[in-house]
């Protein structure tokens, strides 16, 4: 259930395998966070190396991130074969605001070489301007292997290219509830019908909702806002970000932007944990735009739109089994861009038989929210008080 990112490209990876794969999406292809977010398409994960290691150990945690890596090789692999025109652009800069920025993104330059991943290139405040025209900031890193895209167009061309190996879609079709015989075929009730299936991929995320309880007690899901801007034309666009780099900024409640083809700023640079409001959401993030990018004053916003992403509590993403014959991926906590197509392709692997690289993921630890169904989420909200009082001091 689910023809978001992971959910489409476990569909093409077990129809290349062989498997008869059938696709159902509660609303149209690409309306929640698969196709609507900030087009960031990072390796690594939300929770940190240092993190994982904590959760994992060295060698698992290791593994991991490799095939974070390998995510990324596999989103330039699926648009070489499936001729899918995501727009992709090279080039990430992490950016900091404070001098414990700069420390912290020296360490995380050292951190990346110790696992092989070098050509970052660590960015002094004289140096941010051929970047980013801001003065906002006082360091940075690019990774120019690390990018970004037009996530729409990424995943519709997963899809088409699920559909052409023979995977059926009913979009428009929530499932409503899911049950197991003893034999562990499982069968799934929606509006319209029901689906008969010896195995179930679970795949819906922040909107899994009533359909798992189970998992959906593990996961929040935090209201997230972008806008894009009038097109700027291509002299005011390039001089925003010379190297047409993605970029964001190391705050909690962070900042991301980014140049569109068609000469736009995409910007996000608010979050709502107390859940979605799109009310004024446009004017907030206009505001913290202007902090970035004061020469923008008077631009036109022409476009504004908020949904979903899901967080776990150690921001670690969660994948594992409710029974022999049923997966779910779940918890990409911002980071999912690459990591989706990687988990569905894990996702394949394992339910065609081969589990071993998806079970690294499976052996992380996960805790419920805390506060239950009534609680949980004024009591992050409290916590993430502490978090935004930070950023300001």
């Amino acid at each position: 259930m689910g023809a978001g990112i992971a959910g489409s490209s476990a569909a093409l990876h077990l129809a290349e395998r062989g498997y008869r794969v059938v696709q159902l999406e509660a609303d149209a292809l690409g309306q929640g966070a698969s196709g609507r977010n900030g087009g960031q398409a990072l390796v690594g994960l939300a929770t940190g190396h240092e993190s994982l290691t904590g959760l994992l150990g060295a060698g698992d945690a290791r593994a991991a991130w490799d095939m974070t890596v390998e995510g990324l090789q596999l989103l330039h692999k699926l648009c070489e074969r499936h001729r899918i025109d995501c727009e992709w652009t090279p080039g990430h800069l992490l950016l900091g605001l404070r001098q414990r920025h700069n420390t912290e993104l020296r360490h995380t330059q050292q951190q990346l070489h110790a696992l092989g991943y070098d050509g970052t290139q660590l960015l002094t405040r004289a140096e941010l301007p051929d970047h980013v025209a801001s003065q906002r900031y006082g360091g940075g890193l690019l990774d120019p292997r690390s990018g970004h895209l037009h996530p729409l167009k990424y995943l519709r061309g997963l899809a088409s290219a699920a559909h052409n190996a023979g995977v059926t879609l009913h979009e428009h079709s929530r499932a409503l509830s899911w049950s197991q015989a003893p034999d562990g075929s499982v069968t799934v009730i929606t509006a319209q019908g029901q689906v008969h299936c010896k195995q179930l991929l679970l795949a819906g995320n922040a909107t899994l909702g009533a359909t798992a309880p189970p998992l959906a007690r593990r996961i929040m899901g935090v209201g997230t806002y972008m806008v894009a801007t009038e097109v700027l034309g291509a002299a005011r666009a390039s001089a925003l970000l010379p190297g047409n780099a993605a970029a964001a900024d190391m705050n909690w409640v962070l900042d991301y932007f980014r140049l569109s083809r068609d000469q736009r700023l995409l910007f996000g640079g608010r979050v709502s944990y107390g859940g979605l409001n799109s009310q004024d959401s446009a004017r907030a993030t206009l505001g913290r735009m202007l902090a970035v990018f004061p020469q923008l004053q008077g631009v036109h916003i022409e476009h504004a739109w908020g949904g979903w992403l899901d967080i776990t509590r150690n921001r670690a993403p969660d994948f594992g089994r409710l029974s022999p014959t049923v997966w779910y991926l779940q918890g990409f906590s911002g980071h999912g861009l690459v990591l989706a197509g990687m988990a569905g392709k894990l996702a394949a692997e394992s339910m065609a038989g081969s589990s071993e690289r998806f079970d690294v993921f499976a052996r992380i630890k996960h805790r419920e929210f805390a506060g239950g169904t009534a609680l949980r989420r004024p009591a992050l909200v409290l916590a993430m008080l502490w978090y935004r009082l930070r950023d300001l001091l």
